[in-house]
Formats: C-alpha cells, structure tokens, sequence
C-alpha cells in the first residue's frame, strides 16, 4: 500500500509543476499584451503629437508670413499717415490763405458792382430793366451764405464780359416808351454804344438817344426809310448791309 502512495504523489508532482508554467506563461502573455497595448497607445500618442506638431510647425509659419505681411502693411500705412499729415498742413495753409483772400476781395467785389452799377446809370439807356435787374441780382448773391467767393467773381466777371460785349454788337429789340405822353410800343435799335434809335411800329417816326441832353430827341423822319432797313438787317430779316443811323453828337 505504501508503495502506491507515493507512486500517486511522485505523479502528482508533474502535474503540479504543469499547471503552475501555464499560469505563468498566461501572465507572461498578458504582460506582453498588455505591453504592446500601451506601446501602441504610446506609438498613436507620439503619433498624434508628430502631427500636432506639423500642424503646429505650419501655423507659426504661417503666423510669420502674415506678421511680415501685417508689418509691410503698417509701413506703408505710416507713409499715407505721413503724407496725410503733410496734406492736412498744406490744406490748412491754404484755408488760412483763402481767408486772407476773403478779406481782401470780398469788399473788391463790393467797389466792382457799385462801379457796375454806376456804369449802367451813366450810360445809353438800351435794356436798361435787364441789365438794372443784373447788378441787383449780384447784389442779392453777395448776401447768400451757401454760394462761396468763387462762384460771386465769377458771376460779377460774367456780368462785366456781357456788358463789354454790348460795345462790339447791334442789336434790335422790342419795348416802350413815353413819346409826347403817350406810351407806345416801339424798336429800338442798338449799333454797339455808339447809337440807340427807336421807331414806332407804323415806321412813321423817330428818335435817336443823346448822351449829352439824357434824353431821346426827334429825328422829324428824316432817317425812316434808313432805320426800317437797319432793323430788318438788325433782326435778320434782310441781307447784311451797310447801315445808316445817326449818331449825336453832343455840345
């Protein structure tokens, strides 16, 4: 019987020794798995770190080429900025210049439409509610606060040019007159400012302005037939001729 015993104990050994290499090498497998587990999860890690870096590496690249593009930027700003500044004394220079001008030709635009003015009352008579009604609206534009100074020379210029003209042309037009207290319509003539004749519509008589009585005087018809050309020529109702008007001649 002892002999049996320890036959089954020498055999219980073995297996003893079997089971317990097969639980080691199970925890050895696991302990491999479980290290390449972690070795992958390390790997994906520095993985995704390798890219968060590219990424990173891309974006400072590109936040350094947009730093030299803000500061290329920035310098040509500062040049407008500065050329803005230079501008900004240049326009202020001229405004203090402008208002200098100001003072000195606004009471020079005030003397030329008195002097305008005074021309028109001294001179032949011819359009004289137009050109009168022309020194008021100068006068009127003085007064208004939206029209600059430019813009009131020129119109007093405009005003001076058209009255120079009226020296270089003739000129027929129709109006009305007191003729022996009667009020009739008539045509006058105008040959630059060197004769202003009327006649009545009949043709029947007239009158030539003299400068030196202030006054139209009768022509006793000697000068009909002349001026009903003169003024078909004038209104362009008959060829270009040569014209025959009286002038006065004063004493």
């Amino acid at each position: 019987m002892k002999k049996n015993f320890w036959a089954l104990a020498l055999l219980a050994v073995p297996l003893s020794l079997a089971s317990s290499n097969a639980q080691d090498l199970k925890q050895v497998v696991d302990v491999a798995q479980a290290a390449t587990a972690d070795g992958a999860a390390s790997q994906t890690r520095i993985n995704n770190l390798d890219d968060e870096t590219d990424q990173l590496t891309r974006d400072y690249r590109a936040a350094l080429k947009q730093l030299a593009a803000l500061r290329e930027y920035n310098a040509q700003l500062e040049k407008l900025i500065d050329g803005q500044k230079k501008e900004m004394v240049s326009v202020r220079k001229q405004i203090d210049d402008v208002t200098n001008v100001d003072r000195t030709i606004m009471p020079l635009m005030f003397r030329m439409i008195d002097a305008l003015e005074q021309f028109v009352k001294l001179d032949v008579p011819f359009l004289a509610d137009e050109r009168r009604a022309r020194v008021a609206n100068l006068r009127a534009l003085m007064d208004r606060s939206d029209a600059n100074p430019a813009e009131k020379y020129r119109k007093i210029l405009e005003a001076y040019e058209i009255e120079n003209e009226y020296g270089r042309t003739i000129e027929a037009y129709d109006g009305e007159m007191d003729i022996n207290g009667e009020t009739r319509t008539v045509s006058f003539l105008r040959v630059g400012r060197v004769a202003l004749v009327y006649q009545t519509l009949d043709g029947e008589e007239s009158g030539a302005w003299n400068q030196a009585q202030g006054q139209f005087v009768d022509l006793d018809g000697d000068f009909d037939s002349e001026l009903r050309s003169a003024l078909r020529i004038a209104k362009q109702q008959a060829a270009p001729d040569l014209l025959v008007v009286p002038v006065t001649v004063g004493q």
